[in-house]
């Protein structure tokens, strides 16, 4: 039953209609977990438990952090001080690329997903470029560069968390960090092959500085700076004394704080985050939960499998797209520590259940919220829009990858 559930699941997100209804994805995900919650499929006590609640609170603080950002107008400032230097079509998409992909190894990539959207739709429009190029530029550059952080996503701070890495920093900057730059690096030749008329020099004209509000944006100032000087901290205490100071989910609830308890606009915030991303993380750790207690993905894994890196690489990728980058790390991390795998093993796990972001919209949560906060304002991407381009350029990265990660053994 929840194999069949999940199926259903995946059509539905893939056709996102149903006769007159135009169905959210989270509306999607959750009406799979109520539907294995009533059929008995899973209790709700283990569904209470299959809900990672440091992956939750960390979105959350993030989540906060980043509409903070936006209803400050320091992200507007920013942006528009950053990209005002980009001079052609090509610039900007290497801006968007490098900018958004090193900064989404702090701010974490579905923050980025959430702030991103509405810039890239502005941006297209002030720049004549279609909005459909920068969107999907965005989805790539968040996906990718978040990679080599353990802080990027929700599935590398499930194994910095998990598997009692003792300097989850280091080892994800020393194993990560220069192939990650040379996939985004990849990124654009294939973006530029596939949108190559929108390369084209075109006119722009020169848009006003939007305005800061100054109390907003020295209390967003601060949330940065915490994150920094934590992250840090934990680098520096991590390599003295083989141990992280501050969880990593502390680090996102502790930048929040200066914005939830000395904000005026505090409850508007609260109000705005993206609690529909927070419903469809929580509906799709139950739902994958049932489908891990039916033992059907167990029985697909050998051990050969969770040792090696090409096959881990591989592996990630195509079942990421079934049951989801979060919830796939979570049910195969234990599996690949019992096997005794190392370091790199974990590192190709890591590489692959993020860029399977890359290959298709179901297979990272921070294409669904792109593509929900674009539709809000008349932009989206189909499914197989983003197959079209994400299929070569999710196989080239994985040969990236699968190159320095056999190299660093």
């Amino acid at each position: 039953m929840p194999i069949i559930v999940l199926a259903a699941v995946f059509l539905l997100i893939t056709v996102r209609q149903v006769g007159r209804f135009n169905l959210k994805i989270w509306q999607i995900m959750l009406g799979g977990a109520v539907a294995v919650l009533v059929t008995g499929q899973i209790s709700p006590i283990d569904a209470l438990h299959a809900i990672d609640s440091d992956v939750m609170l960390f979105l959350f603080g993030m989540f906060v952090i980043g509409e903070a950002l936006v209803a400050s107008g320091y992200l507007s400032c920013i942006a528009h001080r950053f990209f005002a230097r980009a001079k052609n079509p090509d610039q900007v998409v290497l801006f968007i690329l490098f900018g958004m992909g090193i900064l989404s190894a702090l701010l974490m990539n579905d923050t980025l997903a959430v702030i991103g959207t509405p810039l890239m739709i502005g941006l297209a429009a002030g720049r004549r470029m279609s909005p459909k190029l920068l969107l999907f530029t965005l989805a790539i550059a968040i996906t990718t560069g978040s990679v080599m952080s353990p802080i990027g996503n929700p599935q590398n701070l499930l194994i910095a968390i998990n598997s009692g890495m003792a300097s989850p920093f280091v080892t994800f900057a020393l194993y990560l960090a220069v192939p990650t730059l040379i996939c985004i690096g990849v990124a654009w030749i294939v973006l530029r092959w596939f949108y190559e008329d929108e390369f084209l020099p075109r006119e722009t004209a020169d848009e006003p500085i939007p305005p800061c509000d100054p109390r907003l944006t020295v209390l967003v100032k601060c949330s940065l700076a915490i994150i920094l000087l934590l992250a840090l901290l934990n680098i520096c205490t991590s390599l003295i004394t083989g141990s992280m100071l501050v969880a990593l989910p502390l680090i996102a609830i502790g930048a929040a704080l200066p914005v939830l308890i000395f904000s005026y606009k505090r409850f508007e915030i609260l109000r705005t985050i993206d609690w529909c991303t927070l419903v469809f993380f929580a509906a799709m750790f139950v739902l994958m939960e049932s489908v891990w207690q039916t033992g059907f993905f167990q029985s697909l894994v050998s051990g050969e499998m969770l040792s090696s890196v090409p096959l881990l690489l591989g592996t990630s990728v195509v079942l990421s797209q079934f049951i989801s980058n979060v919830p796939f790390v979570a049910l195969f991390q234990p599996l690949v520590m019992e096997a005794g795998s190392g370091t790199a093993q974990l590192m190709a796990l890591a590489v692959g259940s993020t860029i399977a972001g890359n290959l298709t919209i179901l297979g990272a949560a921070s294409n669904v919220i792109i593509i929900q906060n674009a539709e809000k304002q008349g932009a989206t991407l189909t499914f197989f829009e983003f197959m079209k381009v994400g299929l070569p350029l999710t196989v080239l990265q994985v040969m990236v990858y699968w190159g320095w990660l056999g190299m660093m053994g």
